[in-house]
């Protein structure tokens, strides 16, 4: 069987680490495959699911902005509102979701905003708007800034804190009775999160039905990966300013989207990456709450990688 995580784990300090519903040896044995097959249709994708691969990171951020600046276009072109539920990670797609929306002169009054979620405390308490590790923060500065007098209305700009993350569900169910399509835009956790929807959240729920209709989650506990996660590709490594604690939509609100537009970019140069794992997992583990991200392949729209996250993921010391 060789020396590895599965032949080791047993009374090491990571025995209890991983989420209680993953196998092991099946995420490995999915992994192992080669990079050619990560694109391989499986039974429960959506029809009109496609995965799609980026060179390099400039082709990433491009391609994503220029599909959630298409759809923002399509939808003032039908004069008909449209709801996007927004993530902080992937970012790069904002600059050209902007270029692209400047450059067509199309105003984003009829666009409705929802952050995904956002960093808390115990209670629920959020970040300062203005701090520099706040999401809203970060949406204002890469988004809703930039765009000028083309942006989204201020009341129509959403955040995950504690009083207005309730509502999110009553507001989006308002906009689609009016016409208007929800779009979930994401990346996906080292824990295969969407959102900060954790896997270990799986265990609370007696049925897949009861999982699908939550909506959201305050003062959500993180998974130690997703801590890490964060600590290296927001917090420059420095995990000691990374909150364990967030409030978070959920699969009640993600799971609903008309559509999807999805972003694996973690790579880290000189070969490393964080995200390949979680990348074949989403698109060939069988749709698990175990798993979150599972279950977007399952709806209609894109998933955008960079093409060195399909491996082959075999070791290279660094």
């Amino acid at each position: 069987m060789g020396i590895n995580l599965m032949t080791t784990i047993k009374d090491s300090l990571l025995e209890g680490y991983f989420p209680e519903g993953w196998d092991l040896d099946a995420i490995d044995k999915i992994c192992g495959q080669p990079p050619e097959q990560l694109t391989k249709r499986q039974s429960w994708w959506n029809k009109k699911f496609e995965p799609v691969a980026c060179e390099n990171l400039n082709d990433f951020d491009a391609m994503l902005g220029h599909e959630i600046a298409l759809e923002i276009s399509e939808a003032r072109k039908a004069k008909r509102q449209i709801a996007f539920i927004l993530p902080v990670g992937p970012m790069g797609m904002y600059r050209w979701a902007v270029y692209f929306l400047k450059a067509w002169n199309v105003s984003c009054s009829h666009v409705h905003g929802f952050n995904m979620d956002e960093w808390s405390d115990a209670k629920g308490n959020s970040l300062p708007a203005k701090d520099p590790g706040s999401f809203q923060n970060a949406m204002e500065g890469a988004f809703y800034g930039p765009l000028g007098k083309l942006t989204v209305p201020k009341k129509q700009r959403h955040f995950a804190t504690k009083r207005a993350l309730p509502e999110f569900g009553n507001q989006i169910v308002a906009l689609k009775k009016k016409g208007a399509k929800l779009v979930t835009v994401f990346g996906i956790g080292r824990a295969c999160h969407i959102a900060f929807w954790e896997p270990h959240f799986a265990g609370e729920y007696k049925t897949l039905k009861a999982w699908k209709a939550d909506e959201y989650r305050i003062a959500a506990h993180l998974c130690p990966m997703t801590v890490e996660q964060n600590a290296i590709t927001s917090f420059k490594s420095r995990t000691t300013l990374v909150p364990c604690r967030a409030n978070t939509v959920g699969p009640g609100l993600f799971l609903k989207s008309d559509r999807i537009i999805g972003g694996c970019d973690g790579a880290l140069g000189r070969g490393m990456t964080w995200q390949g794992m979680s990348l074949w997992m989403t698109l060939h583990h069988q749709p698990t709450p175990w798993i979150p991200s599972t279950f977007m392949p399952t709806l209609p729209g894109k998933l955008f990688y960079l093409s060195e996250l399909a491996g082959p993921l075999e070791p290279e010391c660094n």
